[in-house]
């Protein structure tokens, strides 16, 4: 940004359309364990479509932005109450047509390759892990939005509208690499529920 960003100007919303373009760009910015993934990608949409545009299309009614007062987004956090249903949603509302934008190629660059294969082989969640948490959530903040506890009001504000709307638990996944991420969640209390080889999955009971 060209400005200095005023921290105390930020506001927590409801997503509306008009933002989608913008949660694509702080996916992408983030999507390197937290770091920028512009210069690592040759389609630049790809993290939006898997990670951040399903919920705001789909389930709106729990995705919430971080703005400030000039409209500029800095942040989302996105949710979706049952994680079973919301994979159901997507088999037939979203991938089909993602998979169509993103015809599955060979031959450029590794990671495009590898959001590829999740878009058109997308990966359930574990039974144990929905059974105990049934909602999920993902939760990106712009490094420049960062450090003055937009993060944790943001979790705080989603965790409420799904425990409103019946969750008893919400869980996440966060990269190995990303050790800021994994640092806050700790520090919050987050329960760290499974792992494998690129991911750590938290857990936070509600309400």
């Amino acid at each position: 940004m060209d400005r200095a960003l005023d921290l105390t100007v930020l506001a927590i919303r409801p997503y509306e359309a008009r933002d989608l373009s913008a949660l694509y760009a702080i996916c992408l910015r983030t999507g390197a364990a937290g770091q920028d993934a512009t210069s690592m990608v040759d389609d630049p949409t790809l993290f939006g479509e898997l990670f951040a545009a399903p919920y705001a299309v789909l389930e709106p009614e729990h995705a919430l932005v971080l703005a400030d007062d000039g409209a500029t987004v800095l942040g989302y956090a996105l949710g979706a109450l049952d994680t079973c249903e919301f994979e159901a949603r997507c088999a037939t509302e979203w991938w089909p047509i993602a998979q169509e934008r993103h015809p599955l190629t060979t031959g450029g660059r590794r990671l495009d390759e590898l959001l590829l294969a999740m878009i058109h082989a997308p990966h359930p969640a574990a039974d144990a892990t929905v059974e105990r948490y049934p909602s999920h959530v993902h939760i990106d903040l712009l490094p420049e939005a960062q450090g003055a506890g937009w993060g944790r009001r943001m979790m705080e504000a989603l965790f409420a509208r799904l425990a409103e709307d019946g969750s008893t638990g919400v869980h996440w996944g966060v990269s190995r690499a990303n050790e800021s991420a994994l640092g806050f969640y700790r520090h919050l209390g987050a329960a760290q529920i499974a792992e494998d080889a690129m991911t750590h999955r938290f857990g936070w009971p509600l309400p």
